[in-house]
């Protein structure tokens, strides 16, 4: 990952395909990328708190044909990132979640409800891995969401991460402070035990989606994983795990293939 001190991304120019600068704006980053049509020109973050930083990384790109974002960190986030965009000659458009798109299908009651991230990620994993899949993002929350082998969102959950679950003891107990703790199978320490039951609770989430599928006729779904904590998450499960980096940027990038005008 970058550190909070690491400058810009190097940006170079490809003449070759469709040109999108995808950008999920999370909760705590601001991920984006720069995509030519065949493979990742570059990627980076910021720290969703300092957003107008992004403008750093951007300066210079030469104009993408598309520029299209996920955002959940609120409305002025939404417009610092648009502001960001105009110099490159483009308006920042945001995806919203769609009864059907991209050979994905929504069971949401009520679609467009579903956090556009959790919808990119379902298409990311779709056109990626295929098949029967539990897509786990694993961020400051964690989502959980089963996607059926002809391409079906079942539905789906959402859990504290760690961080929030670790600060959610500290402030609601009196004896259990904020003190950084290790992952074991068999803690010994205060800390190790709160650091491991979160992220026990967070392996069992996704453990229990594959078996609900399982027990509702799907094949053995492979578990799907992105997100900051995912190297956290990975080392508490078993079982085949695929990790696909900003797997959110990947289904914009499809999305905004799919959205394109044909000539």
């Amino acid at each position: 990952p970058q550190r909070r001190d690491q400058p810009p991304a190097r940006v170079t120019h490809d003449e070759q395909g469709m040109k999108v600068l995808a950008v999920d704006a999370g909760n705590s980053r601001i991920k984006w990328g720069l995509h030519d049509g065949g493979a990742w020109i570059a990627q980076s973050w910021v720290p969703t708190d300092e957003v107008r930083r992004i403008a750093e990384h951007w300066k210079g790109m030469a104009p993408p044909d598309a520029a299209i974002a996920s955002n959940v960190a609120g409305k002025a986030i939404g417009q610092a990132l648009q502001r960001a965009a105009r110099p490159l000659g483009v308006t920042l458009e945001f995806i919203a979640s769609q009864a059907h798109q991209c050979g994905v299908r929504s069971s949401y009651d009520r679609p467009a409800q579903l956090g556009p991230d959790r919808w990119a990620a379902l298409i990311g994993a779709w056109h990626l891995c295929g098949g029967p899949s539990v897509v786990v993002n694993a961020g400051t929350t964690m989502t959980v969401d089963a996607l059926s082998a002809d391409g079906v969102f079942l539905g789906g959950m959402i859990v504290a991460g760690v961080e929030l679950m670790r600060d959610a003891l500290a402030r609601s107990t009196a004896g259990l402070g904020m003190e950084e703790g290790s992952y074991a199978y068999f803690p010994v320490t205060t800390a190790d035990a709160i650091t491991s039951g979160a992220i026990n609770a967070l392996a069992g989430a996704v453990e229990r989606m594959a078996r609900f599928m399982r027990e509702a006729g799907e094949a053995a779904p492979r578990v799907v994983l992105s997100g900051g904590a995912a190297p956290v998450v990975q080392r508490a499960l078993n079982g085949a795990v695929e990790v696909v980096d900003n797997l959110v940027l990947e289904g914009i990038v499809r999305i905004a293939h799919d959205s394109r005008p044909t000539e």
